[in-house]
């Protein structure tokens, strides 16, 4: 089911819901529906209204997230809070997150996300949504065809000192056969190289067919992996001090041949300008698809506090 004009989350509150406006209502309501059949219809559920928060969190996550996932194999910054729940990407607030699904250049994702808003931002800072067949079918015919054979995600992480992410931080862990474990499960190539630093390669598809509706939807982070979008001066910057192959994150088709910059450009802003707006506020809980739906963040100014934890 592709969202239509004037789609947004399917909206519960305390006067829907016939619940106690506390998180001990929100939780016994919970527990009197089914929540994969709402998810399942509605494909994002914002709970609004029953002071939820980041303690009382963890008696909600239960019945949202049956079986909660650590960040593992995760490219952007984040902070563990508590057992596999995250702060939301710790990525400067002037810049806005284009849209994607989580981990979808992975092996295996999540089935569902959970946000939970601790602290709303003075201004901005709201979490788009989009499906992922609206945004496919709103892409040129020409990219999607280009991106039909798929593409070839590569990160270089360092080994405790330099740019980026380094590979503990990325799997939790500072064991190099545990490491190698995860790769192997995966299917990812990689190779260990000076100053202990792993460089990885893993080919993916561009799309996903739903599991339970069928429907094919854009699936992949290329445009967040292409140095394109960062923008031309921060793109000479960073040819300045890092090499080629010692960026971060870097991504071509899955043979290899560069995707141009235009596509990517234009992939992100079809996917930021098609989006629907949640504007936060505190103790709002949010659940989507991950596979239906792609998520971002808008912009903000002051300080911004929202926690994600993520399940199959």
């Amino acid at each position: 089911m592709s969202v239509q004009q004037g789609w947004a989350p399917h909206l519960f509150t305390p006067e829907s819901t016939g619940a106690g406006a506390t998180t001990r209502g929100l939780t016994q309501y919970l527990g009197s529906v089914a929540v994969g059949e709402l998810l399942g219809r509605h494909q994002a559920l914002l709970f609004r209204g029953f002071d939820v928060t980041e303690t009382s969190l963890a008696d909600v996550m239960p019945a949202l997230l049956p079986e909660r996932l650590a960040y593992v194999h995760g490219n952007t910054p984040r902070t563990k809070v508590s057992d596999n729940v995250y702060t939301s990407t710790e990525y400067p607030p002037d810049y806005a997150i284009s849209m994607h699904s989580e981990l979808s250049y992975a092996h295996a994702w999540p089935s569902r996300l959970l946000f939970c808003c601790v602290q709303p931002a003075a201004t901005g800072g709201a979490t788009p949504l989009l499906d992922g067949a609206s945004w496919l079918a709103a892409l040129d015919e020409r990219i999607r065809a280009d991106f039909g054979g798929g593409v070839r995600y590569q990160q270089y992480l360092h080994g405790g000192r330099g740019f980026g992410k380094s590979w503990q931080a990325t799997f939790e862990t500072d064991d190099r056969a545990e490491v190698e474990k995860l790769l192997a499960e995966a299917g990812v190539s990689w190779e260990w190289t000076a100053g202990n630093a792993l460089r990885t390669r893993q080919v993916r598809p561009s799309t996903l067919r739903h599991p339970t509706t069928g429907e094919e939807v854009w699936f992949n982070q290329a445009d967040q992996w292409h140095p394109a979008t960062l923008g031309e001066e921060t793109m000479r910057e960073l040819a300045a001090i890092v090499p080629a192959d010692e960026l971060p994150q870097s991504v071509t088709f899955a043979d290899g041949s560069p995707i141009p910059d235009e596509y990517v450009r234009a992939i992100r802003e079809k996917g930021l300008a098609l989006a629907v707006d949640v504007d936060w506020r505190q103790g709002d809980v949010l659940v989507i698809d991950n596979v239906a739906v792609a998520h971002g963040r808008r912009a903000f100014a002051g300080s911004r506090r929202v926690l994600v934890a993520m399940s199959r």
